[in-house]
């Protein structure tokens, strides 16, 4: 059989099982603020980062994993390992997808790099499902296919906590931002085949919420699925308050708190919460 090495990347949020997993490796997201390079989930913690980007002079950035990263550490994997599963966020967010798949080109291991066509810890889940199937003697190919089916089937909601950093990332338009100010208008964002969608615009938070946990009532009558992960930007407490009002109200389900991370909240802003759930994912 086959030793198997797993790659993600910094915006997946990697529980106890996956941070000890023996054969799990990440590789960071850079993140960029007033010109100073930093390795998201190395030097760069989130209390720091939004503590920065509040007196930031210059609008924040991402980069992505340079293809030479990439390729430094497969041929480190390749001492040890036979084959390579990288699975990364999605390609629509980041170039990261595409750096590994160079990177492939340049060594002489295999690997094999899925989109996940997601990000935060519904990346992680489908990673964790990945490893699952490992262990119960799949293939490369089979492992690949599997995923590649799961992921289609998920669904996730964002509430953006702040448009204003949104629009300084470069990821809304001036005309975009100016009119949800004004209007005080509260956009649901969707990730649709792993791009942002606006699902919905509505006046605010709770109405929102309301409209999501429509779309997670009619999806669980549906499918019945039974876990649900909340997302949050810095404040666990908000995901928490969330989680109070959706338990009684979906008694079968499990909640899990996910914090999205400095990459996803230099764009998204501190008080994002969002909602993700996959249709058949065990």
């Amino acid at each position: 059989m086959k030793k198997i090495a797993w790659v993600t990347d910094s915006t997946a949020y990697l529980d106890e099982e996956l941070r000890n997993h023996p054969d799990l490796y990440t590789i960071p997201i850079s993140v960029i603020l007033d010109d100073v390079e930093y390795a998201d989930g190395i030097d760069l913690t989130a209390e720091e980062l939004y503590a920065k980007l509040k007196v930031l002079k210059t609008p924040p950035k991402t980069s992505q994993p340079s293809v030479g990263a990439f390729q430094q550490l497969f041929e480190k994997l390749a001492k040890n390992y036979d084959e390579i599963i990288t699975v990364l966020l999605s390609s629509k967010l980041s170039g990261t997808v595409s750096s590994s798949q160079q990177a492939a080109q340049l060594v002489s291991i295999p690997v094999t790099t899925i989109d996940s066509k997601i990000l935060a810890f519904p990346l992680s889940a489908l990673l964790k499902k990945g490893i699952a199937l490992e262990k119960e003697g799949k293939n490369v190919e089979e492992i690949t296919r599997e995923l590649e089916k799961l992921r289609d089937e998920n669904e996730t909601y964002v509430l953006i906590g702040s448009l204003e950093q949104l629009h300084r990332s470069g990821r809304m338009s001036g005309v975009q931002f100016f009119l949800g100010s004004m209007l005080s208008i509260t956009p649901i964002i969707s990730i649709v085949n792993g791009g942002l969608e606006t699902k919905e615009k509505v006046r605010n938070t709770k109405k929102a919420k309301e409209k999501i946990e429509g779309y997670m009532r009619a999806a669980y009558e549906k499918h019945g699925f039974k876990e649900v992960y909340l997302l949050y930007g810095f404040h666990e407490d908000a995901a928490l308050d969330w989680q109070k009002e959706l338990e009684p109200k979906f008694p079968g389900l499990t909640f899990r708190r996910c914090p999205l991370g400095a990459t996803i909240g230099v764009h998204a802003g501190e008080n994002t919460l969002g909602i993700s759930w996959y249709h058949h994912i065990d």
